[in-house]
């Protein structure tokens, strides 16, 4: 009987970046209509093996293999050539395009005249592999989704026959997630072979045929996917047994920080957001955001952070209205705010600057004199690097040059070594692995121990009702209610984020010392 020949092969594949080895002696292999989960800890080697599929790192030694014939892959091009094509996890448009003009023009078979009928092509086939997706919106104009799903539908318009995809689930809801496994089983009915890095576990043992785990750099093993479980695949992951239990550690509660009353926020696109939402941010307390994205999450964010105009509404602090002051304003007001955006590249870090320089981002404005101290800078670098185990060549390596989860850990150990005492953050643990993620989490709960307030916009319910102390449900942009998330369950909480359940008349946020009225976010203080 003849060898089944596979569509991709890897044999003996090293890289190193000055003194680290990213991949050491790794194989790897898929079949032609196969699903292979890729599986590690951040920094463990992943991205970079398919950055050498893809054509933009070299191998330093080892071989490839394309439908059983050994290639050399130099370039994107190259891979382009061979069917290969990779959806990154940090995307790759160019932000003035419309979604149609960031396809078209990667296209070889396109020219270079952009024709009129480009936006009715990309809409049927994107319509064909059932995606939704409107072919004239500018990139800058889109959700994070809205960029992801562009991504993936670019490099099936480019026909490729082998497909990497990089944390592709990341930054897609529930049912959008549904929508991309089922395109992922049709393209694998089709003969596709699919390679699929992700750090969600129930996926990987929903979607995936085999799933091959690397270890800090070394290929460790290739289970079926049938005959394995989250908890073995974890060990495998860690190299040890992991306990997956959330804390959530008792604080005695304190004072609102904030309160938000009746905020109302647009969105880009000038439609209203926020509609007149009321809550209370109290210190050594999580307050959980739930809600299908899109329905307000990211501009509330950016609003309480100061970075998005504010149509109506007020945020007290201390009896004082801080809307519209300037951040050192804030600041003098005793408001010490971080924000952790969900585009970290984008919005939350420099990309080409180094370790160092980012951690100076957060407080170049205090030198004496016209020099920045590096010095500082560096120590504190060094300091974040050994705390949150952030896998780096030094200090002075470019943060572009990181595994995402590095970039993540980066950004958060910036943000709490500024000493904040209101933290904002969304989706903190969205591509980071099990044990990077609970990292997090108790870093999370160290800042709550210490009175900080916390802001968590999470897509993980499981992970919201372990970790929260209340959760705020949005629906359209309107609060459903706060509830107890140790009295709540998923289901609750899921038919609060269709609206199918309104919970706000029974409004349960009551901060001791205060007593509320009829109206949300009215109060006055009174003797309890």
């Amino acid at each position: 009987m003849e060898k089944q020949q596979y569509a991709i092969e890897m044999r003996g594949i090293c890289k190193s970046f000055g003194s680290v080895a990213a991949n050491r002696d790794v194989n790897l292999n898929v079949k032609p209509g196969e699903i292979l989960a890729l599986l590690g800890e951040n920094g463990s080697g992943k991205t970079t093996l398919m950055n050498m599929l893809s054509g933009i790192y070299k191998p330093d030694s080892g071989s490839i293999f394309v439908d059983g014939l050994e290639v050399s892959i130099n370039s994107p091009e190259d891979a382009k050539r061979l069917g290969i094509g990779m959806v990154h996890q940090h995307f790759k448009l160019v932000d003035v395009f419309s979604a149609a003009d960031n396809i078209w023009l990667g296209d070889d078979k396109s020219g270079p005249v952009l024709k009129k009928d480009r936006y009715d092509v990309i809409r049927d086939m994107a319509k064909k592999f059932g995606f939704d997706i409107d072919p004239r919106k500018k990139v800058y104009n889109m959700a994070v989704s809205e960029k992801q799903t562009l991504e993936i539908v670019k490099v099936l318009y480019y026909g490729a026959k082998i497909i990497i995809l990089d944390e592709p689930t990341a930054v897609l809801t529930v049912q959008e997630t549904a929508k991309l496994f089922d395109v992922l089983r049709r393209m694998k009915a089709e003969g596709h072979a699919i390679i699929i890095i992700t750090h969600k576990l129930n996926e990987v043992l929903e979607i995936s045929d085999r799933v091959a785990i690397l270890r800090k750099g070394e290929y460790i093993t290739t289970v079926d996917t049938p005959s394995t479980n989250e908890q073995q695949l974890t060990e495998y992951m860690v190299g040890r047994k992991v306990e997956l239990n959330i804390q959530r550690p008792a604080v005695e509660k304190t004072r609102p920080l904030l309160e938000i009353r009746d905020l109302t926020i647009k969105n880009d696109e000038g439609a209203l957001a926020i509609n007149q939402v009321s809550f209370y941010l109290r210190g050594g307390e999580i307050l959980g955001v739930a809600g299908i994205a899109g329905c307000g999450q990211k501009e509330l964010c950016e609003a309480i952070a100061g970075l998005r105009p504010i149509e109506g509404g007020q945020m007290i602090h201390k009896g004082d209205n801080i809307v519209g002051l300037p951040p050192k304003a804030i600041l003098e007001k005793g408001i010490s705010m971080s924000f952790i955006p969900e585009d970290r590249l984008g919005m939350g870090l420099a990309p080409s600057m180094s370790i160092t320089d980012n951690m100076l981002l957060k407080k170049y404005d205090q030198s004496k004199g016209p020099f920045v101290d590096r010095g500082t800078g560096r120590a504190e670098a060094k300091q974040v690097i050994a705390d949150l185990e952030i896998v780096t060549p030094s200090t002075e390596t470019p943060v572009r040059r990181l595994s995402g989860g590095n970039v993540q850990k980066v950004l958060l150990g910036r943000e709490i070594k500024a000493g904040p005492n209101v933290i904002v953050t969304a989706y903190p643990v969205r591509g980071l692995d099990i044990n990077s993620s609970y990292a997090i989490y108790d870093i999370l709960n160290q800042q709550k121990q210490d009175g900080v307030g916390i802001l968590f916009v999470g897509e993980d319910l499981d992970v919201m009702i372990g970790l929260c102390d209340k959760i705020m449900v949005l629906c359209h942009g309107k609060v459903m209610g706060v509830v107890h998330a140790h009295k709540t369950s998923k289901e609750e909480l899921g038919l609060m984020m269709t609206g199918a359940l309104d919970l706000s008349h029974k409004y349960e946020d009551k901060p001791a010392g205060y007593a509320r009225d009829s109206r949300i976010g009215e109060s006055e203080e009174v003797e309890e």
